[in-house]
Parts: C-alpha cells; sequence; structure tokens
C-alpha cells in the first residue's frame, strides 16, 4: 500500500512540475498590456532578408519613443520620436533618413490608447500552443506593411515580431530579457539631440 501511496505522490509531483498550457491571448488583454507598458529595455536579436543577423538594445518610452541601438560592427541606431522615424547610418556622413511613424507598422505598438478589438487593422490572430500571434495592417493603407506580433502569458509579453516595410523587406525581431519600468532620459529619444551629438564627433 505505501508503494502505491509513494507513486501517487509521485505522479502528483511530476504534474505539478510540467509546464503549464499556454493560453490564447484576447485582444483586450494585448491591448491592456500596450496601455499599461511605459517604458522597456531589452535585449534583441534581428534577423534580415538575407538571414544576416545583429544584435543590440532596444528601448522604448510609450507612447511613441523608440530606440534600436545595434552592437558593433554595424552600430547603427534608429529612434522614434516626434511622429518620425530617424535611421542612422554608422558608416554615413549624412543626416538620418526619415520617415513619417504613421505610416510605418511600428505605430501599433506606440500609439497612445491601443484597442486592438475595436480596430480594423488585425487581420490575423492565432494560437500555436505555446504563443498568440496578432497580425496588424493599417486597413487604410496596407502599403504602408504590417507587423506579425507574438505574445507569451503569465504574464504577457511581446516576445517577437515580424515587420514588413513598404518594401516588401523582412526583419524578424526576437526579444531578450526585459526590464520594464525604468527612468528613460529624454535625450535617449531625441532625433535632434542625436544629429548633433554625431555632427560634434566628426568636427
Amino acid at each position: 500500500m505505501n508503494k502505491i501511496y509513494n507513486l501517487l505522490a509521485i505522479l502528483g509531483l511530476c504534474a505539478l512540475t510540467l509546464p503549464a498550457h499556454a493560453a490564447m491571448l484576447s485582444l483586450a488583454q494585448i491591448s491592456e498590456y500596450f496601455n499599461g507598458l511605459k517604458t522597456l529595455k531589452s535585449d534583441f536579436t534581428q534577423t534580415s532578408n538575407d538571414g544576416s543577423t545583429v544584435g543590440g538594445t532596444l528601448f522604448i518610452w510609450r507612447p511613441g519613443r523608440m530606440r534600436f541601438e545595434y552592437d558593433p560592427p554595424l552600430a547603427n541606431l534608429v529612434l522614434a520620436s516626434s511622429g518620425q522615424l530617424a535611421i542612422f547610418d554608422n558608416k554615413s556622413n549624412q543626416p538620418p533618413t526619415q520617415y513619417p511613424l504613421g505610416r510605418t507598422p511600428l505605430k501599433v505598438i506606440l500609439q497612445r490608447n491601443v484597442n486592438l478589438g475595436s480596430a480594423r487593422m488585425v487581420t490575423g490572430h492565432s494560437h500555436d500552443g505555446t504563443f498568440t500571434r496578432v497580425k496588424t495592417q493599417d486597413p487604410d493603407h496596407p502599403e504602408y506593411g504590417m507587423v506579425d506580433l507574438v505574445f507569451s502569458d503569465a504574464p504577457i509579453k511581446l516576445r517577437e515580431w515580424l515587420l514588413v516595410d513598404d518594401m516588401g523587406n523582412e526583419t524578424r525581431l526576437k526579444l531578450g530579457v526585459q526590464v520594464e519600468g525604468l527612468p528613460l532620459p529624454h535625450r535617449l529619444f531625441s532625433i535632434g539631440a542625436e544629429i548633433n551629438d554625431r555632427s560634434l564627433a566628426q568636427n
């Protein structure tokens, strides 16, 4: 009899240690996650169309601000701030290339009030047994591109996204260790300050 009890105890312990089946997140839950997210810092790995991979650090300050710092030797910088997306090429002495942020798929992440349930931008919502995926696209301007967002649950975290730009180029970005709620300096997201700093460094 003791052997039976011991076996049941072991089976019960095994059941407790098995990973719980991840639940599919609703659009309301994902919207709440974004609206509650103020600042975030995370390392990332980015894979481009040609299969090349680079690493870096991502900073987000919602609403409207994002910074991608790429590791050497690339050492490029992408800044989203004041309604603009600026791309700094570390090998160029030219000013950054800039685009209206509203014309990029990143606006989904950075807009002030996210309500995916009522927005017409969601074109796909699925679950693969581990992660919840949400595909979004501007319904009025599909030519701006799309973003496929990947989330884990318990707690809800943005883990990955696949960005397709207006030229059809695909960029996959996987987030690593994330820290939320950090105080971040305004200057970190200032396109003008970055231009001035780079100009001074060249002189």
